[in-house]
């Protein structure tokens, strides 16, 4: 596996695979791997002759109060992981080589950006959209593969691409969970067994809107109801939102 740093290597590496008629897979991910992101790896080795996974922790997406000096990094394990997977290239660049000096264009989706977390979490979609694109420009892959447990964000990155007219492929994959449901996630390493134990929360309680839907309910008044009280049972966990909205738009129903 060949790990580059900079971006004018990334850039003279992917063009010579274009050149030879492979397909370029791309994984963005901020490091602390799991088995979510390994499911994306495995999903490009079946669609593309190379697979190149990036590693970026990308700080215009974190806000003020938010943990970016605390994500979880360990690029050697990683590196050493991505490997055993049979990537093909990993690309790990340093914050000044993505945003140098003089810095000063981004990248926003307007009106994806601002339901649900973008509104407690104003920037973060700009930032994402801005990295994600910058991404997608210098490796230049036929397909690109996210997760679905960052819902928004797939939403708002396939609105980009189209936006944009980039001729990429983006691919959404299935959530990867723990055998109790709870989804796979880097920020999990932070929680204690007690707030493990009460993450669940979430997963119950969608689990048992779909039940309730699948049982022919379609009320989305009654359904959110439901959700938010079962959430709000759980003294350590605390609401932000909880919608039920058009898959494409983000506009409640």
């Amino acid at each position: 596996m060949k790990k580059l740093t900079a971006v004018a290597e990334m850039q003279v590496a992917a063009a010579g695979i274009r050149a030879t008629g492979r397909r370029i897979g791309l994984v963005p991910t901020m490091g602390a791997l799991h088995d979510g992101h390994l499911s994306l790896v495995r999903a490009a080795r079946e669609r593309c002759e190379v697979v190149v996974a990036s590693i970026f922790v990308n700080r215009i997406q974190f806000g003020p109060q938010e943990d970016y000096r605390n994500y979880p990094r360990n690029l050697e394990r990683d590196a050493r992981v991505l490997a055993e997977e049979g990537v093909d290239v990993l690309f790990a660049p340093t914050p000044e080589e993505l945003y140098p000096p003089g810095f000063q264009t981004y990248m926003a989706v307007e009106e994806l950006s601002q339901p649900l977390c973008g509104q407690s979490r104003p920037g973060h979609f700009r930032g994402v959209a801005t990295v994600v694109t910058k991404l997608l420009n210098i490796v230049q892959p036929r397909v690109a593969f996210f997760g679905r447990k960052d819902a928004q964000q797939g939403i708002l990155i396939q609105q980009l691409v189209r936006d944009l007219n980039l001729p990429v492929e983006i691919v959404l994959c299935p959530i990867v969970r723990e055998a109790d449901g709870l989804a796979l996630s880097s920020r999990n390493a932070y929680l204690s067994p007690e707030e493990r134990q009460a993450a669940l929360a979430l997963h119950r309680s969608l689990g048992r809107a779909r039940e309730m839907l699948n049982a022919g309910e379609r009320s989305a008044e009654r359904l959110l109801a439901v959700v938010r009280g079962m959430l709000e049972t759980e003294p350590r966990a605390r609401v932000d939102y909880v919608e039920v909205v058009d898959a494409a738009t983000l506009k409640p129903i």
